[in-house]
């Protein structure tokens, strides 16, 4: 099973939680045991997976990243927005979770999200279901 999902992000750097999109179509696909492909087909975006509980976690996230690869005029692509392509590639732009009873088998405080580098924008992500 493959289901396409838009968002939209209103800030250029931002974290947004997708779990329970992912949860939801895991849920509905009635799939007891298996894996979940999540795959962002776009240069200047990624997904991770991190603590979901304390919101200062998704901020502090943001600002290292803004401090490791600042938006710096010296970087030679056309579009500005270099910093967004480097900041994709180290994040990445798939994983791969574990669907148990159901379920996706995370931690206790850990969440899914979809990485924004260059919003505002409308995005899109793609969840493959593989049951066992």
């Amino acid at each position: 099973m493959l289901k396409e999902f838009s968002i939209s992000t209103s800030h250029r750097n931002e974290f947004v939680d997708i779990t329970h999109l992912i949860q939801n179509f895991i849920s509905e696909s009635k799939i007891q045991n298996g894996i979940a492909v999540i795959f962002v087909p776009h240069t200047t975006a990624g997904v991770t997976i991190n603590e979901n509980a304390d919101p200062s976690v998704k901020k502090d996230m943001n600002e290292f990243l803004n401090k490791l690869i600042p938006k710096e005029p010296f970087f030679t692509h056309f579009e500005g927005n270099s910093d967004s392509h480097i900041k994709s590639t180290l994040v990445g732009p798939s994983l791969t979770l574990i669907i148990n009873n159901n379920n996706i088998l995370l931690g206790t405080w850990q969440g899914v999200y979809f990485c924004e580098f260059d919003g505002p924008r409308k995005r899109k992500f793609f969840v493959k279901l593989i049951r066992e």
